[in-house]
């Protein structure tokens, strides 16, 4: 199993300062050409020591979201920054695996059964690219960073209402436009109670990370980075350096946001609910069958 560990302060803080500074020298060499006037010496030029990490080596980042347990997996994504974007590709966490491992199982259930080297290994391959690296963030520290940032905004599609005494869990929301923050927050991204199940989360989980990335983005909220950071390590694991932190954070510092959500479709089987999710493994001419060759989409 993989050796995640707490991200201390300190290393927080150090991948902030890093992030930060190489934006800022990232950005030096375009202001310059900006301002440069037509006929002028041209100017001498800048070595960007972080340079190599604008497009963070297009690595594959599994980004698990887990309830304070630690035990359930709320979200499941991968984020890749490549070419001036930062892609996040959302899994259905109701998704169909016929694990190499485990036997039929949901993705959800791939960490508690294996841990965080069975998720990557398992979606490396239904992905069809590998997945090394991993961030591991419980929902106190998505409700951290929204508080800090003054909250996400979003637009509730619905009433939702929804009261679960045994975790003390109340979700209670109006429809329309505002600021969520705190438990509301947790609500809205844990609201599954209606006929769209887990399809419907994705894409409320969607809209927060829209908001969130946007917030996190906005220059007022840049220069307070060291302090998000910090405040949200306390619910962060990941086997990313301090120097890969600050890659990472300078990196998404400068792109443009993009998410997609694979594929998916509800079925039944052995009257247990799943998804048929469309993995880009059998997009890409590998296919699941049989002993008699039928094609079976969802025995992934």
């Amino acid at each position: 199993m993989d050796q995640a560990k707490k991200v201390r302060p300190g290393t927080l803080l150090l991948s902030a300062a890093i992030g930060l500074t190489g934006g800022f020298l990232l950005a030096i060499p375009l202001s310059r050409s900006l301002t440069t006037d037509a006929g002028a010496p041209p100017l001498l030029p800048v070595s960007n020591p972080f340079s190599s990490w604008s497009v963070f080596d297009s690595r594959e980042i599994l980004v698990l979201g887990v309830d304070e347990g630690g035990g359930n997996t709320d979200a499941i994504f991968t984020l890749r920054v490549e070419g001036g974007r930062t892609s996040i590709t959302q899994i259905p966490r109701d998704s169909y695996i016929n694990s190499q491992s485990f036997g039929p199982v949901k993705a959800n259930a791939l960490y508690a059964y294996g841990g965080l080297d069975a998720v990557k290994s398992e979606l490396s391959r239904l992905m069809d690219r590998p997945i090394n690296h991993h961030i591991l963030v419980n929902l106190n520290g998505i409700r951290t960073l929204s508080d800090l940032v003054g909250g996400v905004e979003v637009d509730v599609p619905k009433r939702l209402y929804y009261r679960d005494s045994s975790q003390g869990l109340l979700i209670d929301l109006q429809p329309g436009p505002q600021v969520l923050q705190g438990e509301d927050l947790e609500g809205f991204l844990r609201w599954r109670h209606d006929g769209e199940g887990d399809l419907g989360r994705l894409a409320r989980q969607q809209l927060v990370l829209r908001s969130l990335f946007g917030s996190m983005t906005r220059p007022e909220n840049l220069v307070r980075l060291p302090a998000l950071i910090q405040a949200a390590g306390q619910n962060l694991d990941t086997d990313l350096g301090a120097m890969e932190l600050g890659g990472l954070i300078t990196a998404m510092g400068i792109t443009e946001l993009e998410t997609e959500r694979l594929p998916a479709r509800p079925f039944y089987k052995d009257g247990i609910s799943y998804l048929d999710t469309e993995w880009p493994v059998y997009q890409n001419g590998r296919n699941a069958s049989d002993s008699s060759g039928q094609r079976y989409p969802f025995l992934y």
